[in-house]
């Protein structure tokens, strides 16, 4: 792969001294180390936003759902468990 761009960052000197040794013991370049953790932390990113897009498409079918009468409220689903929670402890 080709550099295309140069990344400066500032960090603690101890920090830079641990990851380059711990780089030359893995006999890996410290920047394809910081590329793939890079990609990680973009994927990581993703993955949550994606998530979060899901999470929100399930509440909002669950209002949906609500509006339109074809939900249950939270009393009943309540009601409904401890019923058979009471019936599973008497059985």
């Amino acid at each position: 792969m080709s550099t295309k761009a140069v990344f400066t960052m500032k960090l603690e000197a101890e920090l830079r001294d641990e990851f380059m040794a711990a780089t030359m013991e893995d006999d890996r370049p410290a920047s394809q180390v910081v590329r793939e953790l890079m990609r990680g932390y973009l994927d990581q990113r993703r993955r949550s936003r994606e998530y979060d897009e899901y999470l929100h498409q399930k509440v909002e079918a669950a209002r949906v759902s609500m509006r339109e009468g074809r939900g249950r409220s939270n009393e009943d689903v309540e009601a409904a468990f401890a019923a058979k929670r009471r019936q599973l402890m008497a059985g």
